[in-house]
Formats: structure tokens, C-alpha cells, sequence
């Protein structure tokens, strides 16, 4: 009872009352001049040390959605407190200006095993979006906020795939910090009207945010996101707009795995679109060790990780789906002025860890007490959200050479200026390498997917970490994205 009582004294922390477009943003801002205070993570014995199953046999009710029943187009269904989503998570709901909690009540659940129903009012620790997506008659799950600042969203016709979080730091390195949403205010829509915004509050002993999120689902769902971050401590591995996927293994990166099917991944590339209107392709790998890729940049036009393999052919998994996870493309509104898109690899023995972040690092730390802000745009698409008259890479593969002593590599390329040249073009290969032999690079039109491919042999020699590069050209320049790829062995 002691620590309630602290809590609603605190004047810094969420509370029902009047609310505006600037009501977070203060109330980050305040926090931020005092030291990090953490939400409560106390369970009751019966829920305080749950496991997957018994979490997962804790569900909402659906009859008891936020909105249901009010003929509007989004309703919200909350996730209970238990197994790795200890923390309580503030609830609220905004309409007419003004902010009330959403209140806990354990009949809100069912449970399969009763005894995890507890009477304590424990409150929540996130929440689904619902939306008919699909068909008309039907309220899709289309986002769920769950677990530190991370969160998740589809298309029409997607199944949940990669993570996004509100910011990250340390990332890649060994005391990475994990910010936490600590509180939600969900606008009440109007009837007719196909977006949704939600409010958070980020917070950790480093930083406290304001985050704006309009949700619009769609053959595109697109989240417009308007945040500002207080730095409590100066930052210098800040991670704006953060990624967090999947790559367990595919046909550029298959030799330590020993698996029936053709590919499994959440994404399979990072795609870049820099500040001088470069377009890259970075292929993802599982590594032995761990990875980090800076790519320099100043005012880039976006990034993300996206999935280009969309048949079933192109993972063999009945179950899974693959093909159907989303792309997550990110648009920066503005000039996010210098900095790096960087791509952190990990090393993971399964396909059940999320072993890829990508980010925006702003060149400059985040000083102590300074204000930051950012927006940008989430596409979670099928695929790239702008048209490019480049040729795009659509497969990496790579294996042994001959001799067992390199790789032989393989680049397929498509796109609509690639069908219009005759089987009789003239085209070649800029290949370069950071260290090692490149050998035998051959071009050859694809018929079976209307496009080209190339072919070569890399020798890395004794190296240990290589870096390849190459685009495809006729006699004006270059027709493709580069393809920019990290070898280890």
C-alpha cells in the first residue's frame, strides 16, 4: 500500500485528468529532472512465476474490448501481467479532452487454469489493436504494443513478423538498455474514421519520451510517429526508429545449417535509400560472431528490413508463413542531419531469437537534459512503399567453388527496365571487394524470372571479415541497386 500511496503523490508520474496534444510531452519532460523511478513489478504468488503455456492460457475476453459494440472501427483488447511482461502498464483513455484509467477487473479474462485469477487490482502490461483488415464482418488483430517499448503490426493478408521499439541504446554492445513504454493513452476515435492515434510515455534510468502513434490499417498500414526524448544521462549509441527481426538461415547463408527447408527468416535484406539517393541492399546473415555495419549517411530518405521472398516456394513451411511476414520500411519526415544506419547481426541457433536490429544512430550524442525530436513514417508493407526505375536484387545465393577453396556466388536481378532489354544486351558487372580475389564474373540474361543474373568466384584467402559490392551495368551506368554484402566465415 506504501508504494500506491507514493505513486499518486508523485505529481510526475500518469494520473487521469485533462488531456492535450502536449500533455506527455510535459510529463516526459518532468520526469526526466529526477532520477528513474521503475513501475511496479510485484505479482501475486499465483501469477509470479508463470510459463509460456500458463500466460498463454490467461486471454481477454472479447466481448469485454475497448469500444466494442459503439460502432467504431478499432477496438482494444489488454494483455495481462505474468511470465517475461512483469511491469504494470498504465491504461488510459482519451475522449473530449479528458483522460480516464482504464480500469483492471480479473473477470475481463478467462483463465484454463482458475487459479492464476487474481482479485489484486494488478492492472495490465499491454494491449491489442483490432481492426477488420480482412473483411468487413471481422476485427483482425493488427498491432499489439507488449514487453519494454516494443511493438508489432500487419497489412492486409500479413501475419505478425518482425518487431519495431520506441529507442534503443547500447545496442550490439554488452550493457544495452531496454526503455520501457510505461503508459498508454488511446484516443477514442470518431465513428467512420480509420485511424487511431495512441499516446506513450517512454522511460528508462537514461532517457524519457513522448511518442505519438496515428495507426492507419490498410493494404499498407502505415504509423506516424511523433516522439521527443529528454535524455536523463548523455547518449552516445542512441537508436532512433529501431528494427528487430529474424534471419535463421537462406540460400546466401545456409552452410551451418542443416534444415529441409528452403529458407526461414522474418527479413532477408536491409534496404537503404541514402541522403544522395544511393539505393542499397545489404543481404542478412546469421553470423559465427557478432556483426555491427555503420552505413555514414546525412539526411537519409529511409531504410528498413524488408522480406522480397513472397511464394511459398521460397521457404517450403506450411506453418510459418513466412512469405507473409511484413516489410517495415522507415521514411524520416524532416532532416535527421548526420549519423549512420546500422545494422547489428547476431548469432542465434534457431529460428526463435531475434537476432537483427536495424536504426538510425545520430552522429552527435544526446546531451544531458537536451530535447530531441523525431518523426517519421512505418510502413508495414509487402514491399518497398516508393517506385525506383532500378533493377532490385530478388535473390542472393552463394556456395562452394569447385576447388572447395572460395564461394561461387550468385545475384539475381529484376524490374520493369530489365524486361525491356533484348536476350542480345550488352551488360556487365562492377564487382568489388574490400580484401581477397574476385574471379570468372559472368552475366547472363534469367528468362525464368525475366531478368538477369551474375555470377562469380570469391577467393577470401586467409580473411576473416570481407566486404563485396557490386551493381549491374550497361555502357551508361549502373541499372540495380548496389548490392553490398558482409562475408564471414
Amino acid at each position: 500500500m506504501a508504494a500506491r500511496h507514493a505513486r499518486a503523490a508523485n505529481a510526475d508520474l500518469p494520473a487521469p485528468g485533462p488531456f492535450d496534444a502536449s500533455t506527455v510531452r510535459r510529463l516526459a519532460q518532468s520526469m526526466a529532472r529526477h532520477a528513474y523511478q521503475p513501475p511496479d513489478e510485484h505479482l501475486p504468488g499465483p501469477i509470479d512465476s508463470l510459463d509460456f503455456d500458463q500466460y498463454r492460457g490467461i486471454r481477454f475476453k472479447k466481448e469485454s474490448a475497448l469500444w466494442r459494440g459503439q460502432n467504431l472501427d478499432f477496438q482494444v483488447e489488454f494483455l495481462p501481467r505474468g511470465f517475461l511482461y512483469r511491469p504494470r502498464i498504465d491504461m488510459f483513455e482519451v475522449k473530449d479532452g479528458k483522460a480516464d484509467a482504464i480500469g483492471y477487473d480479473p473477470d475481463l479474462f478467462t483463465y484454463d487454469d482458475i487459479k492464476l485469477r487474481v482479485t489484486d487490482p494488478i492492472g495490465f502490461a499491454g494491449f491489442r489493436l483490432h481492426y477488420p483488415i480482412n473483411r468487413p464482418d471481422y476485427f483482425d488483430e493488427i498491432a499489439v504494443f507488449l514487453g519494454a517499448s516494443y511493438f508489432r503490426a500487419v497489412a492486409k493478408g500479413q501475419e505478425y513478423g518482425l518487431s519495431a521499439r520506441g529507442f534503443a541504446n547500447g545496442t550490439g554492445e554488452q550493457k544495452e538498455e531496454f526503455a520501457l513504454f510505461r503508459a498508454f493513452w488511446l484516443e477514442k476515435p470518431q465513428p467512420g474514421v480509420t485511424a487511431v492515434v495512441v499516446h506513450a510515455l517512454l522511460d528508462s534510468p537514461t532517457v524519457t519520451g513522448a511518442y505519438r502513434f496515428t495507426i492507419r490499417p490498410g493494404d499498407e498500414t502505415i504509423f506516424d510517429v511523433e516522439t521527443t526524448l529528454y535524455p536523463r544521462k548523455e547518449i552516445r549509441s542512441s537508436g532512433i526508429a529501431p528494427l528487430t527481426g529474424m534471419f535463421y538461415f537462406g540460400p546466401n547463408d545456409h552452410a551451418h545449417v542443416d534444415d529441409a527447408r528452403t529458407a526461414a527468416h522474418d527479413s532477408e535484406g536491409l534496404s537503404m535509400w541514402n541522403g544522395k539517393g544511393d539505393q542499397i541492399w545489404r543481404p542478412l546473415t546469421n553470423p559465427i560472431d557478432l556483426q555491427f555495419s555503420a552505413f555514414a549517411d546525412t539526411a537519409p530518405k529511409g531504410f528498413g528490413l524488408m522480406q522480397r521472398g513472397r511464394s511459398f516456394a521460397d521457404f517450403e513451411d506450411l506453418a510459418l508463413d513466412y512469405q507473409k511476414r511484413p516489410s517495415l520500411w522507415i521514411e524520416p519526415i524532416g532532416d535527421w542531419g548526420d549519423g549512420s544506419i546500422d545494422l547489428v547481426e547476431l548469432p542465434t541457433p534457431n529460428e526463435v531469437n531475434d537476432n537483427i536490429v536495424a536504426f538510425w544512430r545520430p552522429k552527435a550524442p544526446l546531451a544531458a537534459g537536451g530535447e530531441y525530436s523525431f518523426t517519421y513514417r512505418m510502413h508495414w508493407c509487402w514491399d518497398n512503399p516508393w517506385t525506383t526505375t532500378l533493377a532490385r536484387i530478388s535473390s542472393t545465393r552463394i556456395g562452394a567453388t569447385d576447388d572447395r577453396k572460395g564461394r561461387f556466388v550468385m545475384i539475381d536481378f529484376t524490374g520493369e527496365k530489365l524486361r525491356t532489354l533484348g536476350l542480345d544486351a550488352k551488360l556487365h558487372a562492377d564487382i568489388g571487394v574490400s580484401t581477397g580475389e574476385i574471379r570468372n564474373v559472368v552475366v547472363v540474361p534469367n528468362p525464368y524470372i525475366q531478368g538477369w543474373r551474375v555470377t562469380f568466384e570469391f577467393y577470401p584467402g586467409g580473411a576473416k571479415l570481407v566486404e563485396l559490392h557490386g551493381t549491374l551495368n550497361n555502357d551508361q551506368g549502373p541499372l540495380s541497386e548496389l548490392w553490398a554484402y558482409r562475408w564471414t566465415p
